[in-house]
């Protein structure tokens, strides 16, 4: 008897220790177009900094990320140092984290200073930076912050080559040259196994923490791309502004950055935690050909809802990780978000210029080629607070539920028990109505305001016939329509 109550005892030790053992944000089983953190669906919705909190040594990341967390954003996006920017000189931003301040770099290898030039010694790891790096990720951590941890980034000018740790005019101990193009391919020479023995490094050191996934590359087509798409209706795609074509990474991007996949899976098999990896393949929108089989994120920046339409056949994930380039207008911002994630995606991220060492808490006024500002953050809150209001394990886009809204653009997504979630912007009429294709029932219909959250309960209506029309008046050009029924 004696035996079996310490038996029983041990049982239940081990029960609690299994029980009490946390896993990784992981791809929601039952819709994998969302994730599942903590034994909850989840979709990521933020506005945030422009990815230097870890890096730049002058960035109070503390009150940066209590500020998202009370402004109710659950995500964030950081470089790990492989990549930064020049400060005062990059792409037009005044005031920018990811570019410090001469000498308030913090980066994984050690560094000295010989005839005036800062040398980086890959044999040797910053033993403060991994603690920034670790107390950034628990305090996210402790506020229930998802953290994108993207390894690389595309090195767009030879300015920015110049100053770059992987060039090995910067690295103590190497020779010869090396074209920037080829920094992230196969092609690299000895950078290679270099780039591999960091990888390993962050993923032994990140390997505890349940709050992240890894991102490759950031904007890998910047290196060498190739196009596809023309998205100014001319179908000729090779012409020379950006924002009107969209590029894949080529073949040497592609076979280089499943090397690094493989490397982050191959290091965590042996290691407790496994995390999902994510990969960046175009501006704008893409249909995609194939997605690794390490994949579980597919990121595109400056997004149309096409790409979460065009890819939700993937069941992966499919991301919005950086918006900008078109003012700074909320308005602008909040509409994307909008559409996106009624199109289908699971992850949007706002760069948020109103972020910068000295306004950690976001009402920063900067100079800079996209938006953000606390205003802003309030209205991503009411997205994500009605987004998580539906059963995530059984939403889906809902593109048959509107078959008419004259003057008027629409997006909905189904929630699975036969209510919706409903936004639309007008489109040269304000004054409309949208003709649904919805089953005969009793039905709860609340107008909301996408700007202020303000409800305008329409309270319970029957609908007896299968084509219900709705009279709307989109007074702030805007309008979002929750229809849950009894």
């Amino acid at each position: 008897m004696k035996n079996f109550a310490l038996l029983s005892l041990s049982l239940l030790f081990f029960q609690t220790l299994s029980f009490g053992q946390s896993s990784p944000i992981q791809l929601l089983k039952e819709n994998p177009h969302y994730f599942e953190f903590k034994g909850k669906p989840l979709a990521l919705i933020t506005s945030a900094e422009h990815y230097g909190a870890v890096l730049n040594g002058d960035f109070d990341y503390k009150t940066y990320l209590e500020t998202l967390h009370r402004e109710g954003m659950n995500y964030t996006r950081i470089f790990m140092g492989s990549y930064f920017e020049i400060p005062s000189t990059s792409f037009g931003i005044k005031f920018n984290t990811l570019a410090p301040a001469v000498g308030k770099a913090i980066i994984p290898w050690k560094s000295s200073t010989e005839n005036g030039q800062i040398k980086y010694d890959w044999s040797s790891y910053n033993q403060s930076y991994f603690e920034r790096l670790a107390d950034f990720m628990s305090l996210a951590a402790s506020l229930d912050i998802i953290v994108e941890v993207t390894l690389f980034s595309s090195i767009y000018t030879d300015e920015h080559w110049e100053m770059n740790p992987q060039n090995p005019k910067n690295r103590i101990g190497s020779e010869g040259e090396l074209d920037r193009k080829l920094a992230h391919t196969k092609e690299n020479g000895q950078l290679l196994g270099l780039q591999k023995a960091y990888i390993r490094k962050l993923v032994n050191e990140l390997n505890d923490f349940d709050n992240f996934f890894f991102e490759i590359q950031n904007e890998p087509w910047s290196d060498r791309g190739q196009p596809v798409l023309n998205i100014a209706n001319k179908y000729q795609i090779d012409g020379p502004n950006w924002m009107e074509k969209v590029d894949y990474a080529d073949q040497l991007s592609m076979d280089w950055q499943e090397e690094i996949a493989a490397t982050i899976v191959a290091e965590e098999k042996n290691l407790p935690k496994k995390h999902l990896i994510a990969q960046n393949y175009s501006n704008f929108k893409a249909p995609l050909y194939d997605v690794s089989e390490h994949i579980s994120i597919v990121n595109f920046h400056y997004n149309w809802p096409e790409s979460a339409e065009w890819n939700l056949h993937l069941n992966r994930v499919i991301g919005f990780d950086e918006s900008g380039f078109a003012g700074t207008e909320d308005l602008v911002y909040r509409r994307q978000a909008w559409a996106f994630m009624l199109a289908g995606g699971g992850l949007y991220n706002n760069l948020d210029y109103s972020f910068f060492v000295g306004k950690e808490n976001g009402t920063g006024i900067n100079e800079a080629p996209g938006g953000g500002s606390t205003p802003f953050r309030s209205q991503l809150k009411i997205l994500s607070e009605l987004i998580h209001s539906l059963n995530l394990k059984k939403v889906s886009p809902a593109k048959d539920l509107i078959y008419g809204s004259p003057g008027i653009l629409s997006s909905a997504l189904h929630d699975g028990s036969g209510g919706y979630l409903i936004y639309l912007i007008a489109a040269g009429k304000a004054n409309s109505r949208i003709k649904m294709n919805i089953k005969p029932g009793s039905y709860s219909i609340q107008m909301i305001s996408p700007i202020t959250g303000e409800i305008k309960d329409l309270g319970v209506q029957q609908i007896s016939v299968s084509d219900f029309i709705l009279t709307v008046n989109l007074i702030e050009g805007e309008q979002a329509i929750r229809i849950i029924r009894q």
